[in-house]
């Protein structure tokens, strides 16, 4: 900040300024608190530490740097917390002392401001980066971690979502299947683990490749899935839900190499009717895909017959 400051503002500067040992540990700036110093950190270290981001400093200041300016020339508290990260020897400069030296030196003035913009471009990547590492994880909350397609919660927040916009509202329709891997435990018994991974995985699969791009599909748990058919009665989500039966009992299954038995599910549709909950057309389904169980499996049943 004094690079090219001449000597008379300089030695006015540091006769007024007043000097400062931090162990430490020590506390110089608290975030919220009135702050009317610049401190020139003149050995040691300062971290940056705001709220709500953990232990660690977002930021590391040494030697030949300084902190507290920004309150100075707004008149704000201080924007975060600056604590001694080891033993520091600071000067504090007051608001006087700091205006003097803004307006008896060109060269200081013009350092603050490359100083502040550094700073601005350093909080902008940081945001910037946090708003991708946010996306990633409310993407991570939605999808399932072993099949990638959407999870539980997803699926929860979309059917109300599709429930509400249907709801009371003439020529809306909704209708949605429940499905189950037959025989998965038995599978999964007899082949390992790893192979009903695998069978898990190919399936989710299957039923992603072969919808209409306004289908949904989502893991229910275990070994179940649901797939949302917006704007589709329950005829035309009969024919969807044959297909994608079909579909899985032709897929080829290998896992680590071996050729494993093919997979069948068995699958219950129900469509949405005016008054009905969440919880209510998805009991309908899974009643309609227990009745497929009882017919013997690798089948799709309607609810309600």
């Amino acid at each position: 900040m004094f690079d090219g400051v001449a000597p008379g503002p300089r030695q006015a500067l540091l006769a007024g300024a007043e000097r400062r040992e931090l162990a430490r540990g020590e506390v110089l700036l608290q975030e919220g608190s009135p702050n009317d110093r610049m401190y020139l950190i003149l050995s040691g270290e300062l971290g940056v530490f705001l709220a709500g981001t953990g232990k660690e400093a977002v930021a590391t200041l040494g030697a030949g740097e300084s902190v507290g300016e920004m309150s100075l020339l707004d008149g704000s508290p201080a924007s975060a917390s600056v604590i001694a990260q080891s033993p520091c020897t600071l000067l504090g400069v007051d608001e006087a002392g700091f205006w003097a030296l803004i307006e008896s030196s060109h060269e200081v003035a013009i350092s603050l401001l490359v100083k502040l913009t550094g700073r601005l471009r350093a909080n902008n990547a940081t945001v910037s980066q946090s708003v991708i590492l946010r996306r990633r994880y409310e993407r991570a909350a939605m999808f399932d971690g072993l099949t990638g397609i959407h999870n539980r919660r997803w699926l929860d927040e979309t059917l109300h979502r599709l429930v509400g916009r249907v709801d009371g509202h003439d020529g809306g329709c909704l209708s949605i299947a429940l499905i189950d891997i037959d025989h998965f435990k038995a599978f999964n018994d007899r082949f390992g683990h790893e192979a009903g991974d695998r069978v898990l995985t190919t399936v989710a699969q299957v039923l992603a490749r072969n919808l209409r791009p306004t289908d949904l599909v989502a893991r229910f748990g275990g070994e179940e899935f649901v797939i949302l058919f917006p704007d589709t009665d329950m005829q035309h989500a009969y024919i969807a839900a044959e297909r994608v039966r079909r579909a899985v009992a032709a897929e080829k299954l290998v896992s680590e190499g071996r050729r494993l038995p093919a997979v069948t599910i068995s699958m219950g549709v129900a469509q949405y009717q005016d008054g009905q909950t969440v919880p209510q057309i998805l009991k309908a389904a899974d009643g309609a895909m227990y009745e497929a169980k009882a017919k013997g499996r690798n089948c799709v049943v309607v609810a309600g017959g």
